[in-house]
């Protein structure tokens, strides 16, 4: 079993940033990619980040590229997502997820372990 545990919400004006951290505990010596998932309301949970055990790779929805960054520190089993120039579309609760395996995936079949989520409010 893997537990995921995310905190860093919050409420913030358009044009602010955000740090979200996951931290994992149970098992988490697999060297499995991680990823960050969003659900707004009314909406369906979609796919924001992932990276891969060794951070060299990462993945983005088209939405938050270029504002948002994904990272992990390994030896401390936390997973981060830094966001820059929130947009009032980005409030969401943020979700952390673990991947079934290596690869950094955007679909939701392709994780097994959920965060119970962090919302955050972007007002304009």
């Amino acid at each position: 079993q893997v537990q995921l545990v995310e905190s860093g919400g919050g409420l913030v004006q358009a044009g602010g940033s955000l740090r979200l951290s996951c931290a994992a505990s149970g098992r988490t010596y697999s060297r499995d990619a991680m990823g960050w998932f969003r659900q707004a309301p009314g909406k369906e949970r979609e796919f924001v980040a992932g990276v891969a055990w060794s951070g060299a790779s990462t993945l983005y929805a088209d939405s938050v590229k270029g504002r948002f960054t994904i990272s992990r520190d390994n030896a401390k089993n936390t997973v981060y997502l830094q966001m820059n120039t929130l947009k009032p579309e980005d409030t969401a609760i943020y979700f952390c997820a673990r991947a079934r395996s290596i690869i950094v995936a955007k679909h939701r079949s392709a994780y097994d372990y959920w965060g119970q989520g962090t919302q955050v409010t972007v007002s304009s």
